[in-house]
């Protein structure tokens, strides 16, 4: 995971903000490298080397059940992902490009001193790791909901601003991260826009009757 080419740090500081509070000595230390859509960046078992930013591009961490099937774990198609191998001695899943990426490789030791010395630094990386908590609470309480419409209005609501979500990823590929069938999907968008409750344009959803559950 060491290969890979300096990084060119202003080409990135405008449209990235979390690396705001990089210090200088990780920032010399990374490494930006490229991977094709379907490449592993690591196997569940190996020894953690390195924190990873994704700039663009699709990452996932995954596991597969006991019947071979994948389990997605994460989706990240921007900002850093597998936060917790940081302190792991082995990753306890795979992480493999779902599309051509682009990613930021910063030595875990160097991140490791870097968090243990620079107080911005540190506190940047735990108001990180309280908003990804926030995320898969979030998350788990969408997934208890029964109901396709439930989902699709919870997502708007707790991920959405001002009560409008403009999708990043195909409407397939965010069924998926709902725990739907595109085709549930498909049919209780279709539902909400008849009754009302729902605006599409595009990839913009947006509720007309804020806060009202199905």
């Amino acid at each position: 995971m060491a290969e890979g080419v300096a990084v060119d740090w202003a080409a990135f500081a405008e449209s990235h903000s979390e690396l705001a509070h990089i210090p200088v000595a990780l920032r010399d230390a990374a490494r930006l490298r490229e991977f094709a859509a379907g490449e592993t960046l690591f196997r569940q078992g190996e020894r953690p080397k390195a924190m990873l930013y994704v700039l663009d591009g699709e990452v996932r961490l995954l596991r597969r059940s006991r019947g071979g099937a994948e389990v997605v774990l994460q989706r990240s198609r921007g900002g850093f992902f597998a936060e917790a191998s940081l302190e792991a001695k082995a990753y306890h899943c795979d992480a493999v490009a779902a599309a051509a990426s682009r990613l930021l490789v910063f030595p875990i030791r160097a991140f490791r001193e870097a968090l243990d010395h620079d107080a911005a630094f540190r506190n940047a990386w735990m108001a990180l790791l309280a908003r990804e908590v926030r995320k898969l609470r979030a998350r788990c309480e969408r997934l208890s909901l029964h109901s396709a419409a439930e989902r699709i209005l919870h997502a708007i609501e707790s991920e959405g601003t001002a009560g409008t979500l403009t999708l990043m990823q195909s409407r397939k590929a965010w069924a998926a991260d709902l725990g739907l069938t595109h085709e549930a999907l498909y049919r209780a968008l279709a539902r909400l826009q008849a009754e009302g409750t729902l605006a599409l344009d595009g990839g913009c959803l947006t509720l007309r009757q804020p806060g009202k559950r199905l």
